[in-house]
């Protein structure tokens, strides 16, 4: 008994994710039946990683959505989040977050008809830290 226990515990804490602050994000602001495309893009600092950057397309629009690991947020270091939809041709969507925050989506761009990626970064200061893109999606 004491083995099954423990057993579902484990499973438990495996499905939960170990608190490691892998993104789970499925809805935009507005939008609830977004789904990925692309990679996933991991962004580091001092060799760990610590933010995710996906790109979603949902409700006729691209989105993109940063998310901060629970890891670095435990260092209590101050930050932003940047994050948005880019082209080719420019930035098509930005928005900077507040500070702090878990996590940040771009605004919806009208973008499905041109090839994009989602880029995001963290600011401390004046410095960025682990500016990242996904792969380019046409």
């Amino acid at each position: 008994m004491k083995f099954m226990l423990t057993a579902a515990a484990s499973l438990a804490l495996v499905a939960g994710g170990l608190g490691t602050g892998v993104a789970q994000a499925e809805a935009a602001p507005g939008c609830s039946s977004t789904v990925q495309i692309g990679s996933t893009a991991y962004a580091s600092y001092e060799g760990q990683t610590i933010a995710s950057v996906k790109q979603f397309k949902g409700c006729g629009k691209n989105w993109a959505y940063t998310y901060v690991w629970d890891q670095f947020r435990a260092k209590r270091l101050d930050y932003y989040i940047a994050t948005f939809v880019d082209s080719s041709a420019n930035d098509v969507g930005f928005r900077t977050s507040a500070k702090n925050a878990r996590e940040l989506w771009s605004g919806g761009t009208d973008t499905l008809t041109i090839c994009t990626w989602a880029a995001g970064a963290l600011y401390m200061g004046d410095k960025t830290y682990g500016a990242v893109g996904t792969d380019e999606r046409c």
